[in-house]
């Protein structure tokens, strides 16, 4: 298998790269790291050398570029066929994809008012009401999944998946900013956490000295 790279924004902020990353350190699948400063004065001329839409992360393999993390999360699906980046079962795996894509897509007052920042502790900062319903939203889809799909294992569907990376960035974000989880979502949360990968993620972070959340 061809070398992967990719390409990732500052670890403390941003919370797009670190779904790609998460997914490949938890499968084991081995890639070179480019990280970009981002809001720095070279920075849209470093990330043009990388990725079409001036963004992060970008996947390269071979001569192939993708610049979208969900995006490269299914090309991640496709070059490894024998990996269960998504549960077997066809109909946890429908339900999987479904809030990869509502993640993808949605929460933007979440985005909005409480942004990345993993080494920051600012209890209370940016809620409102519409952040209050994102969050319930969240919750009620982790409620449901490890009630409905998780007979054993620690996460969503049992087993880490594609789910999991999607919604790390978001478990930072409830820790950053002091949300108060049910004892479902904050077991959930607590694992993770633990997660090896998640702690050298973290760990990374704290020696991001960028000021700038994305």
């Amino acid at each position: 298998m061809s070398q992967f790279t990719l390409v990732i924004g500052n670890k403390n902020y941003s919370s797009w790269s670190l779904r790609p990353w998460l997914l490949m350190k938890q499968f084991g699948i081995e890639f070179n790291e480019i990280c970009i400063p981002l809001y720095q004065p070279e920075t849209q001329s470093q990330l043009s050398q990388y990725s079409p839409s001036g963004k992060v992360p970008v996947l390269i393999h071979d001569k192939q570029t993708i610049w979208d993390s969900l995006a490269i999360c299914e090309y991640l699906v496709e070059t490894f066929p024998n990996l269960n980046f998504y549960p077997q079962d066809r109909n946890a795996r429908a339900v999987a994809r479904s809030i990869s894509a509502e993640m993808h897509s949605g929460f933007q007052y979440l985005r909005q008012n409480m942004p990345m920042n993993c080494c920051a502790v600012l209890p209370g900062k940016g809620m409102t009401p519409d952040v209050q319903k994102d969050i319930e939203r969240i919750t009620n889809i982790w409620r449901q999944l490890r009630e409905q799909f998780c007979k054993e294992g620690s996460m969503l569907f049992g087993k880490f998946t594609i789910a999991d990376a999607m919604y790390a960035p978001v478990i930072l974000r409830f820790n950053t900013y002091g949300v108060q989880l049910n004892s479902v979502c904050q077991d959930y949360s607590e694992a993770v956490l633990e997660l090896p990968a998640m702690q050298q993620w973290v760990e990374a972070a704290k020696n991001d000295n960028h000021s700038q959340p994305i």
